[in-house]
């Protein structure tokens, strides 16, 4: 089933969470959590699956910050949400976070925005352009993992970091563990949707399933599709109703 944003009937939009996500393998990951059943509506430059027996509309942005941020905005300009998450598959800095752990962020950070200087990185925030940093509704993060707790699902959290560039050597995990004490993963488009979220005044959170290890590109170490399960599973266990409303209270 398809329909433009325009021909949508009225109805009360407001209570919905947007889970933006990277690529369609994320998003059919996400929806299979949920229940069955799914509306196509069309967007400029994306299609949003609004789910039939949840309150949860998920989109796929495209990778990078950038792609989830123009995507994410275009989504909020369209309607309302109550609560805005980003979720995907991300590397793991281990051992906090090893390979099929399910992270949520403590901190949303964008980890490369800033300058190189004699002293070494500035972040945006230290050249005094904006903000690196945006910090999910602490309560949110609690009220998530026990809720995932619940189900069996024992979260890791901690500052999930979002790069333009993938890590590929232990030099730079190393380096970014450092600049970020207790990071638990890496992913491309957390701060963009948070950043999307903000100037739209609505809450926003990032949930994480770890698919390999931050450092060296070794693919055979990868382990896609038991991320994809674990993302499948946590949004089978999250009471979106329930989160939407805490999220509305704090």
């Amino acid at each position: 089933m398809s329909a433009h944003v325009d021909d949508e009937q009225p109805g009360p939009f407001g209570a919905r969470l947007l889970v933006v996500v990277a690529v369609s393998a994320e998003a059919e990951a996400v929806l299979r959590g949920l229940p069955p059943g799914a509306a196509d509506l069309t967007l400029p430059g994306g299609v949003l699956h609004r789910c039939a027996g949840a309150p949860v509309d998920v989109l796929a942005s495209g990778v990078g910050p950038a792609a989830a941020a123009a995507a994410t905005a275009t989504a909020l300009a369209a309607r309302p949400y109550g609560l805005v998450a980003s979720a995907g598959i991300a590397g793991g800095f281990a051992p906090h976070a090893p390979v099929g752990a399910t992270v949520l962020a403590s901190a949303i950070v964008a980890a490369d925005l800033g300058a190189e200087t004699p002293e070494g990185f500035a972040d945006v925030t230290e050249l005094g352009f904006g903000t690196a940093r945006h910090t999910p509704a602490p309560a949110v993060v609690a009220w998530t993992a026990r809720a995932l707790a619940a189900c069996g699902v024992e979260a890791v959290t901690g500052p999930v970091l979002t790069v333009s560039t993938v890590t590929g050597s232990a030099e730079r995990a190393a380096t970014l563990a450092a600049r970020h004490p207790g990071a638990a993963a890496e992913a491309m488009e957390g701060f963009g949707v948070a950043e999307a979220a903000a100037r739209f005044g609505v809450p926003a959170f990032e949930l994480r399933t770890v698919s390999n290890p931050v450092g060296p590109r070794d693919r055979s170490a990868w382990r896609i599709g038991e991320a994809l399960a674990a993302l499948e599973s946590a949004f089978a266990a999250l009471p979106v109703r329930e989160l939407i409303q805490e999220a509305d209270r704090d």
